[in-house]
Formats: C-alpha cells, structure tokens, sequence
C-alpha cells in the first residue's frame, strides 16, 4: 500500500518538471549509460508515464535537443524496455477500439497473429536451427518469414491511413520514429530471408538478423497498443476512424482480417437527404457551412443550372467575375443572358440534353481579365442529363506562370 501511496505522489511533479526528468534519462541512454542504469531512476522520480508524455518526450528529443531522427529510433526499443510496465492504463468510458471492425481493433487481431508466429513458429524453428542447420530447418524458417512478410500490409496501413491524421494534430515525433523501425523491421525481414535463400554454413549471420526480427518485431507490438493506438484514441475523430476503416481494404490485411465491417453508434444520415444540417457524399460528410465556405473558397465562380434550365445556385467567393445577384435563383438561364447570347445558350443546352456533346468552353477579354469560360454537361450515374454547371476562371495569373516554384512564399 505504502509503494502506491508514493507512486501518487510522485503524479503530483508537475507535467513540466516530469518531462525534464525524462530528458535526462534518455539523454543519459543517449550518451551511453546502461538500460538497468536507468530504469531504476526512471521508476523513483517519475513513477508512471502517460503516452502523451512520450510523445511530447521524443518530439522534444528532436527539435529541443537536436538528437537526429535516426538515433531516436535507435533508442526505442530501449525507451520501450523501460516504459514496460509504468505506462498509465487509459481509462475511458466508450472503447471503440473493442468493437469488431474498429481499425484499431483490426490492428491488435493482426498483433495476436504477428505475436503467435514470431514468438511460438518462427521462434521454435529458429531454435531448432541453432541446433541443427539442417536443410529441412532452413526451409521451415523461410516458409516462416514468407508469411512474416505480410507485416508490411499491417505497417503500410498504419503508416498510409493511421499516421497521416497524427501528423495532422502536430503529432510528429512518434510517427518518424515509427516509420523508421517500421522499414528496417522489414529490410531485417528481407535480409533473414536471403541469407536463408542462399545459406552458405554462416549460422551466426542468420542467428544476428533472426534474433533482430524477433525482438523487434515484439517490440512494435508493444509501442503500438501501449503508445501509438492509446494516443491515436484520444486524439483522432469519429469520423476520422470511419475513413480509415473504409479505405484499409484497399491496402490490404496481415494474417488476419476485419472481425466484422465496424458500424459505430451514431445516428446514420441519410444517403441522398441532410440532416441536422449534414449532408452524405460518397467521399465524405460535411455540414451545410462546411460546404458552403468550401465552394466559396474557390478560386473560381461556378453556377448550377438545372435540367429545367432554372439557375438553382451560384458561389459567392470573394472577388467574382462577372456580377450575381440572389435574383437569378428560379430564374431560367435564358432569362439571365442578353437577347443577343440567348441562341449560343440554347443550342448549347440543347446539345448537352441530345448528348451531343459533355462540354463546351469559349475565352474572352474581360476588363483586366483574360475569362475562360467552361461549360459542362451534369448526368448521374446512368447518363441522364442533371443539369449544367458553368464554371468561370481569371487565367490571366495563370498564363504569366514561368519556371517552377517549390518552397512557400
């Protein structure tokens, strides 16, 4: 009781003070002190450790410190070895993550295999060839590694759907040091393999790389479900994880799949109505001011006319190019145009509805403006024309364009 009541009060250090403790001890590790070293000062000062502080840790590593990219992944799996057993459990009221087809759920199905294959089959075929080289166990540790393999499905999906979204909160440290590991866990991988391939009697090569395999895939298996998918947790959306769940078919699964397709308890929007103010794309959700500010945003003007010729939207960016007023909505197009353009608007609607053709466009002097003008057939999915969307661009910045441009302004 006594070792808990002192583990608390060592929470109370303030969270400034905790992280310059910790500084110290991986600069310690950093200049060559020993891991048993450490971790006995690490245990008496600091007591636990939240995953946020070890992500603060190894960003202030890099940027504070200076201490490149590349040794901070060399001291990970010693970090790892000391934050074993003092990372705070992460208390929430809602697991997401334990639902059936959650991506991080997904995530640990695939770390169950990962660990039952490198630490029980390939384990025991390896100590098998430390015993005896033969050529039967040197077949079954190939076999072993074709289908370890498979791991860079799993490390493909989390650093292409899962990293990116850290990246986007400023999370930066842990995702370029977790890449880093990632790619030499499978060069180590590759090279276990060839040096399996063509075995030429050099055991002690295979035994280096194939305990470096071993050890460290392990480890990634613990830096993900005890730091990277809690600290992913508390940060990504709802929404975020929905994307991510949608688009990791396309790069694929190791050893194992989706226990389920992950539905979580939101209130649906419907498929082609808004509520409450969202509309559903078939890329995306957005709220009516979303969309609105986006299609503003626009460095170009662009109207809506519906299949009855009616004008049924036009965006309100900043600097338009040609005057629109809230008048013309429910007006029919004809009607927008002066006496002397109404045949060029006619026929081109009326080729779009025949099918004729998809798109027209025309370009003139305007003031100081060089206008093209774009004109596109809408149809849905079976071809039927929807309406036409024009689409009005200054292109005269555009034009003056020379050279290559490749740092920001």
């Amino acid at each position: 009781m006594s070792e808990m009541i002192n583990n608390r009060e060592r929470q109370d250090i303030p969270a400034s003070e905790r992280q310059a403790i910790l500084k110290e001890i991986i600069k310690d590790l950093h200049n060559g002190k020993s891991v048993e070293e450490v971790k006995a000062r690490f245990a008496e000062a600091v007591g636990s450790i939240t995953v946020a502080e070890i992500s603060q840790l190894e960003q202030a590593l890099m940027e504070e410190e200076g201490i490149p990219v590349e040794e901070v992944q060399s001291l990970c799996s010693v970090h790892a070895a000391i934050f074993k057993g003092s990372i705070e459990d992460i208390h929430r009221p809602e697991k997401p993550e334990q639902q059936p087809g959650h991506p991080v759920h997904t995530f640990m199905l695939e770390n169950r295999e990962i660990d039952k294959l490198v630490n029980f089959k390939v384990q025991l075929h390896f100590e098998r060839f430390e015993r005896e080289d033969s050529e039967e166990n040197v077949y079954k540790l190939i076999e072993d590694l074709n289908l370890l393999l498979d791991i860079d499905k799993h490390y493909s999906r989390k650093e292409n759907l899962l990293l990116p979204y850290l990246e986007k909160y400023g999370i930066l440290g842990p995702t370029q040091v977790m890449w880093g590991v990632d790619d030499r866990i499978r060069d180590a991988i590759k090279d276990a393999k060839r040096k399996l391939s063509n075995y030429n009697g050099d055991k002690q090569a295979v035994s280096e790389v194939m305990n470096y395999v071993i050890r460290e895939v392990s480890e990634m298996i613990f830096k993900e479900e005890n730091i990277l998918f809690p600290m992913a947790l508390q940060t990504l959306t709802e929404d975020e994880w929905v994307k991510i769940a949608h688009e990791s078919d396309q790069i694929g699964f190791c050893l194992t799949g989706p226990a389920a397709e992950w539905k979580p308890e939101r209130k649906e929007i419907g498929e082609d109505a808004m509520t409450d103010g969202f509309i559903r794309m078939e890329t995306g959700i957005l709220s009516l001011k979303q969309l609105e500010l986006l299609m503003n945003h626009l460095p170009v003007d662009i109207t809506f006319i519906d299949k009855e010729d009616v004008v049924r939207y036009f965006s309100h960016g900043k600097e338009r190019i040609f005057a629109r007023t809230k008048a013309v909505i429910g007006r029919t197009v004809q009607n927008c145009h002066p006496p002397r353009s109404v045949h060029t608007v006619e026929q081109l609607l009326k080729d779009f509805k025949s099918g004729k053709s998809d798109c027209e466009d025309f370009w003139i002097r305007f003031q100081d403006k060089y206008v093209f003008i774009r004109y596109f057939a809408v149809r849905d999915d079976n071809g039927e024309y929807m309406g036409t969307l024009e689409f009005t661009q200054n292109i005269a910045p555009i034009q003056e364009i020379t050279g290559e441009k490749r740092i920001l302004s």
